[in-house]
């Protein structure tokens, strides 16, 4: 991956994203783009003028100052390819709109100043479904990206979990290993409307041999499974199609990117 977006903000994430995407930087030789926004969209409650927003404004300039400051200065002494950006606007507008010269975009798995809470990202599910690049969400736990680590990807037979193997190959080529994990009752991979069998020859066509792992469903969730298995088989990142069914339907019944998003154990990668 040699064009690496990465969103810069003040959050507790944002020392982990970075490093991740020094990671990957250096792993393929690629270049990083930071991109930092400063939003002029929010309101305080009752603040109908805008007054507040406007008494808030030149604090919120300084603090983004400050933070690139910071990171300018961290990524002066780092042996990678980097550039700035700083623009105004709501964050997931701007990554949005830079997403299609990029080959991964990496973003915190919370949504600005909803730190703690306990919920998907609304950002990174946005991205996930309308940019052209996969997204990379990373928890704030992590530490660095192995990129010769395993790689976990999740397989359903959908449209969406081929897309995201297939965006995903510059990290499984440097993979020391692939899993293609199903989590379906004998029989049902039958009703898929790609066969595993199938993604399997796909990557071995990239010179990337996969071990097929077949994972009957229990009674933890699906979510829960395959964090389970990826941190069974020691693997750095989690490969998986955004949103299968209808974003609504998940939002209204629950379901696995949902839930992979709302506490992501480790890296994931998300296609659409």
């Amino acid at each position: 991956m040699k064009s690496i977006l990465l969103h810069v903000d003040g959050d507790q994430c944002f020392e982990a994203r970075m490093q991740v995407a020094l990671d990957l930087a250096r792993a393929g030789g690629g270049h990083i783009t930071c991109l930092q926004s400063v939003s002029y969209e929010v309101f305080a409650p009752g603040d109908f003028y805008g007054n507040a927003m406007a008494a808030a404004m030149p604090r919120i300039k300084e603090a983004a100052a400050e933070l690139r400051a910071k990171v300018e200065e961290d990524l002066s002494n780092e042996d990678v390819s980097w550039e700035w950006r700083f623009q105004y606007g709501m964050a997931e507008t701007r990554l949005l709109e830079q997403s299609s010269l990029h080959d991964v975009i990496l973003v915190g798995p919370h949504d600005i100043g909803e730190e703690g809470m306990r919920g998907p990202s609304a950002m990174a599910g946005e991205l996930a479904i309308k940019a052209p690049a996969p997204v990379l969400i990373v928890p704030g736990d992590t530490k660095r990206l192995n990129t010769r680590a395993p790689v976990l990807v999740a397989w359903n037979g959908t449209a969406e979990s081929c897309v995201a193997m297939r965006e995903s190959l510059p990290l499984l080529a440097l993979s020391n290993k692939v899993y293609l994990a199903t989590v379906a009752e004998p029989g049902e991979q039958e009703r898929f409307e790609f066969p595993v069998s199938e993604a399997a020859k796909y990557l071995e066509r990239h010179g990337i041999k996969a071990e097929v792992v077949e994972i009957p469903p229990g009674k933890a969730s699906i979510a829960d499974t395959l964090f389970s298995a990826a941190e069974m088989r020691e693997c750095g990142v989690l490969v998986m199609g955004a949103y299968g069914h209808s974003r609504l339907a998940e939002m209204l019944m629950g379901g696995v990117t949902r839930r992979v998003l709302s506490n992501p154990k480790i890296p994931v990668l998300l296609a659409h």
